[in-house]
């Protein structure tokens, strides 16, 4: 008899692909966390280094720097705890500043990516910030205030205070003598020098929301939203002149690099004046939104307009021609930003559909985009093995990420408002999610196809459940109501009604037999077979999230700045955990042990039975929104506003569990002697050594004899009641692998044990048992099962039942539908094709012999004019 030792129930080798410079998922990563899915929302705006050859975007998570011409990720600034607002280079290109809705400016070295020095003296977020021309000076504006900082050293030299309002924007004059900043109804002149006011520029009747000074410093243009634009001499503080002619808002203002003119950009025209006679010499139109951003080029013969209808307009200047308007921006999602690279020869625009558009300023032709920025991602689901998870984004998609090759998969569009929930079905094949658009969609989840569309409900869709077993999908809404509806054939079942608010969230019972549903401030649980009202916990006064525990005798619920913890059989209140949570989510690992809250101050994760709190993950730069663990609890995936998804290694606070002595007939020390330990001491005959498991009389080789008594010790329900299976021995956690062992090969067992039948009460029992196996039926149906080893370097085995003669094929897919592999195995007979001599082996290459990557595949079996398909995943 041998013993086990102790082991780790939980800690296996994580998988890592190897590294390469643009490795960018593992830049700047806060302590704990291994992965991050996303850039972070476009939040700070774009500038160009001096020299035209970096780009730097001010996100969610951080500030971007790219390679202006390659559109290369170059490095990932991190330090703010919040949102970048604004971003900006020193006229020598040495330094870069970031201002935060963190209530900081940050000084950063331009060339290393290396963190300086935190600006102190904002008390509120900034406005904007600007160097002055020397590069000596740095000046923002927060709340009613402009601050003056040394941009060498980061020390803080003045404040100025005086506006009543909050400063909208700052700029310095050319020679850097004058500081302008502009907020409700007035301009304010400053002498830099003295730091004393020397004019108020009153006279607009709204919010300023640009200023401008002329090249040569003598005149300084504002623009109020609602009343046009002003001219002022900036020696004498008076004004020179109001350009009207604007209808609608204006919103930006700038002038040509000569001076001589001057362009307003408005709602769909840009106006531009002659600086001297002022008097208007022309208007460039063809947008058909709101023009929020217009620039120069340098040279000063063509301007650019960013419209909040999703284009990029160039006009020349001369003629007023325009070129047609730039497409690359999604639909009509606003352009709220455009910027000329100082040689004239790139034009880079910034879009709330969360990319940088790089273009040829000549041509109009597009060059790049600077992918991976993402909006709000309300959400994540992982699929049921854990190698795809789920995004939802506040830009009406769905992303799908490959976590193993940590690399976005597809983008899945077709609802035309802000995407709430994604459920994976537990099959894997189906994705489901829900919208503001008060719509359900399915989508194939291997291809990303849309498949159905449920409609029903009167407002805005907030969350999507599949049970368990895979029958119901439930969906809950803004109406009151709860849908219960057909997962496979996607019909309606039946409507729960209850609530008297919106239900924000809902979760199935591990038995799939109840639904727990979360309003506004009370819990819901209803019978799914019946749609019978079972019971009403109350307790929240404001209630985000409910999640059962893996056994189903726990209900969790999260608001109001705590977890709830109550007996899912008694809705008996059973515990209190105190958070600082105010929004977010919750969820259980899968072992039950640990319950993870996200909220305001990061990822809690607590001890579910004893309510101690473990741990807290910080990391994101505002409230985390959606917590979910991997299937096999290494992995928690976390979501915020930052536009980011980050996965979180578990590892740590997994718990060490000691099995328990096992005999040595049980060979894979799984708890159960059953098939699996048959087949994997049938697959070690002859082999010989001290160390193998399938030596069960430790006589220093495998034979016939340990099999027979394996058989022998078979449990005593050794007659199936179902199909024999064999399990393939996997981490703990993930959905076992189950494949039919065909009668021939049992019969094999059989013949070679009569042969070495000794007589002995061993070989009567191993026999006995090894007969009843026998009993397997012939398939029933045709059935595609999956793969073994999964997952699998660099082999693996596909198996399949045939229930009729047929004309078989089986094709081999990458993560992009791309087919890698295709099988014609001709016609087959009826029967069980699975042990390792009729299950199709893959060797893991491709059609040209070439090894494949590492990564998610998917197998399809096609028997006559069906076809069924699955995934599996290569590990190296």
């Amino acid at each position: 008899m041998r013993y086990s030792t102790l082991i780790l129930l939980f800690v296996a080798l994580l998988f890592l692909p190897p590294t390469t410079a643009q490795d960018y998922t593992k830049w700047s990563l806060p302590e704990g966390a291994k992965v991050r899915l996303g850039k972070g929302r476009i939040t700070g705006g774009i500038a160009y280094s001096p020299d035209g050859n970096r780009l730097a975007v001010g996100s969610g998570i951080g500030i971007w720097i790219y390679d202006a011409h390659t559109g290369a990720e170059l490095n990932l600034l991190t330090n703010h705890t919040d949102r970048v607002r604004s971003v900006a280079f020193s006229p020598d290109g040495r330094t870069l500043a970031s201002a935060s809705w963190d209530n900081t400016v940050r000084l950063w070295d331009a060339q290393t990516g290396e963190y300086q020095v935190t600006l102190k003296g904002h008390t509120e977020w900034g406005s904007n910030i600007a160097f002055s021309p020397d590069g000596t000076t740095l000046a923002g504006g927060s709340n009613r205030d402009v601050h003056l900082w040394d941009a060498r050293t980061g020390e803080h030299q003045a404040t100025l205070r005086g506006h009543r309002d909050n400063i909208s924007s700052v700029a310095f004059s050319p020679d850097g003598k004058l500081l302008a900043s502009a907020s409700f109804q007035e301009v304010w002149l400053w002498d830099v020098w003295t730091e004393q006011r020397i004019a108020t520029l009153k006279g607009h009747t709204d919010w300023i929301s640009s200023v401008a000074f002329s090249p040569d410093g003598t005149t300084l243009a504002s623009t109020g939203e609602k009343d046009g634009v002003r001219l002022w001499n900036t020696q004498t503080g008076e004004r020179q002149a109001i350009l009207m002619g604007h209808t609608r808002n204006v919103y930006s203002v700038t002038f040509s690099p000569d001076g001589t003119m001057l362009g307003g950009g408005s709602d769909n025209e840009v106006r531009l004046w002659n600086v001297q006679t002022e008097e208007q010499i022309g208007m460039l139109t063809g947008h058909t939104g709101s023009i929020r951003s217009i620039a120069f080029s340098p040279d000063g013969t063509t301007l650019a307009g960013a419209s909040w209808h999703g284009a990029v307009q160039l006009w020349e200047v001369r003629t007023g021609e325009s070129n047609p308007a730039f497409r690359g921006h999604a639909g009509h999602t606003r352009v709220y930003s455009v910027a000329f690279s100082p040689d004239n020869t790139t034009l880079a625009s910034g879009s709330w559909d969360s990319t940088v558009q790089l273009w040829n300023a000549r041509t109009g032709k597009h060059i790049v985009t600077l992918k991976g920025h993402t909006d709000q991602v309300y959400s994540v689901a992982f699929s049921t093995d854990g190698t795809t998870l789920a995004s939802l984004s506040g830009d009406d998609t769905l992303q799908l990420w490959d976590v193993v090759a940590r690399q976005h998969k597809a983008t899945l569009k077709g609802h035309t408002d802000r995407v709430y929930s994604v459920a994976f079905s537990p099959d894997g094949i189906t994705l489901a999610s829900a919208s503001r658009d008060e719509e359900v969609r399915l989508w194939d989840a291997v291809t990303g196809q849309h498949k159905a569309t449920l409609i029903g409900h009167t407002d805005y869709v907030r969350q999507v459940a599949f049970s368990p077993d895979g029958i119901t999908l439930a969906s809950a809404s803004g109406d009151g109501e709860i849908r219960l509806w057909d997962a496979v054939a996607g019909q309606h079942k039946a409507t729960l009604i209850g609530h008297t608010d919106w239900i924000g969230n809902i979760a199935f019972s591990p038995d799939s037999t109840t639904l727990a549903s979360g309003g506004y401030k009370d819990i819901q649980l209803w019978d799914v077979g019946t749609g019978k009202h079972k019971a009403t916990l109350r307790g929240h006064t404001v209630l985000y999230s409910v999640a059962f525990n893996p056994n189903g005798t726990t209900l969790a619920s999260q608001g109001d700045g705590e977890v709830r913890l109550w007996d899912a059989g008694t809705g008996k209140h059973k515990a209190t955990l105190k958070d600082t949570a105010w929004i977010g989510s919750i969820a259980f690992n899968p072992d039950g042990t640990t319950l993870a809250s996200g909220g305001k101050q990061g990822v809690q994760l607590w001890d579910s039975v004893t309510g101690q709190l473990n741990a807290t993950l910080m990391g994101h730069t505002d409230g985390v929104y959606s917590v979910v663990f991997s299937p096999d609890g290494r992995t928690l995936a976390s979501t915020n506003r930052d536009s980011t998804v980050l996965l979180w290694d578990m590892s740590p606070y997994l718990t060490p569990i000691a099995l328990a002595e096992v005999p040595a007939w049980d060979v894979n020390e799984d708890g159960i002697v059953n098939i699996l330990d048959l087949i994997t001491t049938h697959e070690q005959f002859g082999q010989k050594g001290n160390q193998l498991s399938g030596d069960v009389n430790d006589d220093g080789i495998v034979n016939i004899l340990d099999l027979v008594t394996v058989s022998a010790h078979l449990s005593a329900t050794t007659t199936p009641k179902a199909p024999i299976v064999h399990r393939e021995k996997r981490p703990l956690f993930s959905t076992p692998t189950v494949v039919l062992v065909a009668p021939e090969t049992i019969q094999g067992w059989i013949d070679m044990a009569h042969t070495a039948d000794d007589g002995s009460l061993v070989f009567r029992q191993g026999i006995a048992n090894l007969k009843h196996l026998l009993t397997t039926p012939v398939p029933a149906e045709t059935t595609l099962l999956q793969n073994y080893p999964n997952p699998f370097n660099p082999e693996t085995w596909i198996p399949y039942h045939l229930a009729n003669d047929a004309d078989v094929k089986l094709a081999i897919y990458d993560a992009k539908g791309v087919l890698v592999r295709l099988f014609d195995l001709g016609r087959q007979k009826a029967g069980y094709y699975t042990d390792r001599t009729k299950a199709v082996y893959w060797d893991g290459r491709s059609e040209t012999g070439e090894r494949v990557a590492s990564g998610t595949y998917f197998y399809q079996l096609t028997v006559g004019d069906r076809s069924t398909m699955r995934k599996m995943v290569i590990l190296k």
